[in-house]
């Protein structure tokens, strides 16, 4: 739906604002809440958003009285590699006895750490990844462990949004994606929805990245030759802004339509000089400057730019998701008991809820996958910043862009019935 006509119900605000603290439920310790966070390497600007999301929203809540009658504290480690990152949750765990575990970036990671929490009966809320193996879920009936929404939401809401904008405007394509599994379906994905819309147009080059690439000039030099009338790319780390400062720099740019899945995730980084105006630019659930954005929204953007002179991103907002959508659950359990309840409890309690993020509206569905709202539009430049802005922001619940339980999603975009 269009944003003009994006509406909120007062919902949202209940599940998240439920009081039950008092003597009947405080413990003696504080609540504690463990996060597994990229601070390194090519994902560390994820982590680092997520975890200062998260510190701020700890910060209210305490001032607020805490979750249920207790304060919250954090406990950080890293997320690495599978096995590392592993032994860290079990750290959390067992050492630490924190109470829930949110966290993981990477659905590599996260398809290792899942089923340890749900053999070990610990709550795992995942900010960003899922156990999806391929478009495949991995594990479709979980007690214990909440997964982000489907890699690919982007990617459908890009394609639509491109179909809808460029239809007739292009004959050629070609793709940039990162050579994995998630670039290689968000392609595919762009590609399977051009065939089911009767959209002709020949894929002219094909790209694939490497995670963590810094020099694209011979990328770019073979998508100068083959001469595109449209680039799609899916690229949402460093590689994205060195794609399209050294495209701009070869010319590329200058006639190309430019269809980025989940350019926001860099928009530190973009610049109105280098990014074409009219560029469809995917923002995924957060966009920090959105027209009748709710008043925590702007208060969240207007402290965090005070504090770290920076735009926050969907990172933030996914992490602070999950910490309010694991508070409405805990309140939830505790009322119902009428004692601090348990972690099975908890867990049966939190899918369901109306949350207000940051981003806007989310929940979890019953079979424990996230559902928020998704924001893309297409860039302007403006001589007030340097970064590229938006105009015709489209806004869309992820019930529109997400395969339903237990469907096949190859199956399922070739019938679903879009209406972004």
């Amino acid at each position: 739906m269009k944003l003009s006509r994006r509406t909120f119900t007062q919902a949202t605000l209940g599940a998240a604002a439920i009081s039950v603290g008092g003597p009947l439920f405080a413990q003696d310790r504080p609540l504690r809440l463990g996060l597994l966070a990229p601070r390194s390497g090519v994902a560390a600007f994820m982590g680092e958003d997520s975890i200062r999301a998260v510190r701020w929203g700890v910060d209210r809540i305490n001032r607020s009285g805490g979750i249920a009658g207790r304060k919250v504290e954090l406990v950080i480690q890293e997320e690495t590699t599978p096995k590392d990152t592993v032994e860290r949750f079990r750290h959390l765990a067992l050492q630490e006895k924190v109470d829930a575990i949110h966290g993981l970036i990477s659905t590599g990671v996260t398809l290792a750490v899942a089923p340890v929490a749900e053999d070990e009966r610990v709550l795992l809320q995942c900010w960003d990844g899922t156990t999806q193996n391929g478009v495949q879920e991995s594990m479709p009936k979980t007690r214990f462990v909440f997964r982000s929404t489907d890699n690919e939401c982007e990617a459908v809401m890009s394609s639509l949004m491109a179909i809808k904008r460029f239809k007739g405007k292009f004959a050629t394509i070609a793709g940039v994606n990162s050579d994995y599994s998630y670039g290689r379906n968000c392609w595919e994905t762009f590609k399977t929805l051009l065939s089911r819309y009767d959209i002709e147009a020949k894929v002219v080059s094909e790209q694939w990245i490497r995670v963590g690439a810094t020099d694209l000039t011979t990328n770019v030099a073979a998508l100068n030759a083959a001469k595109p009338d449209l680039i799609f790319n899916s690229l949402f780390l460093s590689d994205l802004p060195i794609f399209l400062r050294q495209a701009s720099a070869a010319g590329l740019l200058a006639n190309a339509k430019i269809v980025s899945t989940v350019a926001g995730g860099q928009i530190n980084d973009l610049r109105s000089s280098f990014v074409p105006e009219g560029a469809l630019l995917g923002q995924n659930t957060f966009y920090f400057d959105l027209p009748g954005a709710s008043e925590l929204q702007k208060s969240f953007v207007a402290e965090y730019r005070d504090r770290y002179k920076a735009i926050p991103t969907t990172s933030a907002d996914r992490a602070y998701f999950n910490l309010m959508a694991y508070k409405a659950g805990v309140e939830k359990a505790a009322k119902a008991a009428g004692r601090w309840p348990k972690t099975d409890e908890i867990a049966d309690a939190i899918a369901g809820n109306d949350i207000e993020s940051l981003g806007g509206r989310g929940r979890y569905r019953a079979d424990k996958i996230a559902e928020q709202m998704f924001y893309q539009g297409f860039s302007k430049n403006s001589t007030q910043h340097e970064y590229p802005g938006l105009s015709d922001i489209t806004a869309a619940f992820s019930d529109q862009l997400q395969k339903p339980a237990g469907a096949d999603y190859w199956k399922w975009i070739k019938t679903a019935d879009f209406r972004v």
